[in-house]
């Protein structure tokens, strides 16, 4: 059970480092994401990794509303950060979590965020090792704001870097595009919809494929969508990208939400998808692997890569016509992740 009201709010006392701080981390975060690291609190985490290839990521999570279909953005901090791991061929191992709380955040919100936060690090074996609270004055906070950095130990061997992508490979996205941006922008105008999230860990979709011969690149495309993703892997490889617009899974209510709002389905947020770049050969086994899990069922090959046009990303529209895939100049979508 909990020491807190359900109509308990955050105060600033509870960013003073004081009994009122204690209690909070006490009453939620160690609740939630005790472990014999963490119980210390110590002001930083000493850690044993015998691997000496680590990956290092850190972000930050702004998202509005912090409650959408489909997750929260305790779920997403804790996803993005992982999966960021993940797209360089890493086993995530270890996360921080700094937590900047406004004032008049209601605890049970809070604890709802770090529960969900916490179903993610169990079922990935992540542990939380180290954080910290600050507390903003009211108006000033949009309830909270997440930054996770996590650690990861890199499989002996791999290198999946956005520039490793040659003429002739596959381009390969594990599921449907805008779900995470469509279900947030539905959430934010009240719309009927059965669309939720994609926010999900990543890991265990792509574990298997780092057994395969040669995986080139792994790209994850959450702001910016799969346009951002791909003119990234073009320019970075220099290399010309073609996608086809009839192979793109998008879901109708995806669909329809953009053509509401006039935007591009490739542009929307993704956070539980992946690119994935391959030599054609091994285009077969990587979809048998993809479609064998959960979070890959609706995996697909959009398109292909090529010598022509290098640094440049194309689209063959379903009318028969081409149009160059531009990186977005900005967020089609604010406060997305």
């Amino acid at each position: 059970m909990s020491d807190f009201n359900s109509n308990d709010i955050i105060l600033l006392s509870h960013g003073g480092g004081g009994g009122r701080t204690q209690a909070l981390i006490r009453n939620i975060i160690l609740r939630r994401l005790g472990n014999p690291t963490l119980d210390r609190l110590d002001d930083s985490a000493c850690l044993s990794i015998p691997e000496s290839e680590l990956a290092f990521t850190t972000d930050s999570y702004v998202v509005n509303p912090i409650f959408f279909p489909g997750g929260d953005i305790g779920k997403l901090a804790a996803c993005g950060t992982i999966n960021d791991l993940v797209m360089q061929g890493a086993e995530p191992r270890y996360l921080s979590l700094g937590l900047i709380l406004e004032e008049g955040l209601p605890l049970r919100d809070l604890d709802q965020v770090i529960q969900s936060l916490a179903e993610v690090t169990a079922q990935t074996g992540v542990r939380v090792v180290t954080g910290d609270t600050k507390v903003v004055e009211r108006g000033k906070g949009n309830g909270i704001f997440i930054n996770t950095s996590g650690i990861g130990v890199r499989l002996p061997g791999t290198d999946v870097h956005v520039s490793n992508a040659r003429p002739g490979d596959a381009v390969i996205i594990t599921g449907t595009l805008g779900d995470h941006g469509a279900a947030v922008m539905s959430r934010r105008l009240n719309l009927e919809t059965d669309l939720a999230s994609d926010v999900a860990p990543l890991w265990t979709l792509i574990a298997p494929l780092l057994r395969l011969p040669a995986i080139h690149c792994l790209r994850d495309p959450t702001r910016g969508g799969v346009a951002a993703a791909v003119c990234d892997l073009a320019n970075s490889s220099h290399v010309g990208i073609r996608l086809k617009e009839l192979a793109l899974p998008v879901r109708n209510e995806v669909r329809g939400i953009c053509q509401l709002l006039g935007l591009d389905p490739l542009n929307a947020a993704n956070e539980g998808k992946a690119i994935i770049v391959c030599p054609e050969t091994e285009t077969d086994r990587a979809l048998q692997l993809l479609r064998s899990h959960p979070l890959g069922r609706e995996a697909a090959v959009i398109g292909i890569v090529t010598a022509e046009s290098a640094g440049l990303a194309v689209l063959e529209t379903a009318a028969g016509g081409e149009r160059i895939i531009h990186l977005p100049l900005g967020e089609d979508l604010p406060r997305i992740c």
